[in-house]
């Protein structure tokens, strides 16, 4: 079993590391680097020499704000079949605009769109940064975060005193942070970003930049047994998986995969995103690296296992009737299930019965996730990669509360107990 205290320590700086999914990427392939995995360049050749006596190949591949890793065993063949954890990079929030600086009424305000599905309100009156990454007028690209920076100002009480009968926020009016008063002197938005990221604000030709809360992870409660930090949906994942990938002695019948995805927050169809090539064009050149046919490719895709690791829903207390009423996950009571008629999640019997077993082998629990017939059902990047790959997947999660807020909640044990399954499966439970 884990350590619980020194796995959510250094996930929360795992979490602080990670402002944008760009950081997310960098920082699994800084601590794969460190661990000895060999970081290759899709556009190079990819030489994946027999391994010396036992010593397995490990490598990593980092697109945009997405990586996939692999772990491959001695004697692997065209035919090994892959075991693949599935998560994504990104998360909802605000992106900033071109022409990010624009100025009304005195103040100096950040141009910003929706990205996602943010819960708007959740967004005022914290501290945010701005973070991402740059491209510099010869293609270099470089990673940039300001710290605290920007505030998106609620309205006081005193000027709308309906505020708490319903407040309804305009995405364009009423999203748009300050960061300074009009005549202070301060730099612009790009200025603040070049010197983040070591650069000139002339060489800048273009740049991904989301905004970020500031405010460190905590823990907290009974037993300090909840944890609070942003991005929870899905750095949750993304960070099991890594750790599951760097501490599981790996099957000698499987090549483990950590494919952490971005822009599953927009549907997922981008070059970097679970509806794009990514993965198709890893397991590719891997079973090509290993001789594989194309007959050989497809019988190891039918033999392989994809986990599709997302957040889902605890039980809210004081919206209960939101929930099934048969089905109802508790914060602390394991990793969830999600099962879904309609295919908005790709879990099946044989998907079950896996995380079943996965659980036993790991001493962890498990709870099962149906939405209510009357709340529509969110999705996830299982379905996408089972329609895309054929691979039999199965959709599962950590219970939250708060998702799609600036600052979301989990329970410490469930944290772990992703990990702890997650790490059974890698070693071919």
């Amino acid at each position: 079993m884990t350590d619980a205290d020194a796995y959510i320590e250094d996930f929360a700086r795992f979490i602080q590391a990670s402002p944008s999914s760009y950081h997310a990427a960098a920082e699994v392939g800084r601590r794969l680097e460190a661990a000895g995995f060999d970081r290759l360049n899709e556009a190079d050749a990819w030489a994946m020499p027999k391994p010396k006596g036992r010593k397995p190949r490990r490598q990593f591949v980092i697109r945009d704000g997405a990586v996939v890793a692999w772990n491959i065993p001695a004697g692997a063949s065209g035919l090994t079949p892959f075991r693949i954890l599935g998560s994504h990079t990104d998360s909802p929030g605000f992106k900033l605009k071109p022409n990010g600086s624009i100025s009304a009424h005195g103040w100096r305000q950040a141009s910003v769109e929706v990205y996602g599905g943010p819960l708007l309100n959740s967004w005022l009156d914290r501290e945010l940064e701005l973070a991402g990454r740059i491209v510099t007028r010869d293609g270099r690209e470089v990673l940039a975060r300001t710290g605290p920076y920007l505030r998106i100002p609620q309205l006081a009480i005193h000027l709308d005193r309906e505020a708490n009968d319903g407040l309804k926020l305009d995405r364009q009016q009423h999203t748009q942070p300050i960061f300074g008063t009009v005549g202070a002197g301060e730099g612009s938005i790009l200025a603040v970003l070049a010197d983040s990221a070591g650069v000139r604000v002339d060489d800048i030709a273009g740049f991904d930049i989301l905004a970020a809360d500031t405010a460190a992870p905590a823990r907290f409660g009974a037993g300090r047994s909840l944890f609070a930090a942003g991005r929870l949906d899905n750095l949750t994942s993304v960070y099991a998986s890594l750790v599951a990938l760097l501490q599981a002695k790996p099957a000698a019948d499987s090549i483990s995969v950590l494919a952490a995805f971005d822009h599953e927050e927009l549907g997922s169809s981008s070059r970097s995103g679970a509806n794009g090539p990514l993965l198709e064009d890893v397991l590719t050149r891997i079973g090509s690296g290993l001789g594989a046919s194309s007959d050989d490719r497809h019988r190891s895709w039918a033999a392989s296992w994809c986990v599709s690791a997302d957040a889902g829903h605890a039980v809210h207390p004081n919206y209960p009737d939101r929930h099934d009423p048969a089905n109802r996950p508790v914060a602390g009571g394991g990793t969830l299930l999600k099962l879904n008629a309609n295919q908005r999640y790709a879990s099946d019997a044989h998907g079950s019965a896996l995380w079943q077993r996965l659980a036993d082998a790991a001493g962890a629990p498990v709870q099962v996730f149906v939405s209510n017939n009357t709340v529509p059902c969110g999705s996830t990047i299982g379905p996408l990669t089972a329609t895309r790959l054929g691979i039999r997947t199965v959709d599962v999660g950590v219970p939250l509360l708060s998702m799609h807020s600036a600052r979301e909640l989990c329970h410490v044990d469930d944290a772990v107990a992703l990990a702890d399954t997650v790490t059974a499966f890698y070693a071919g439970s």
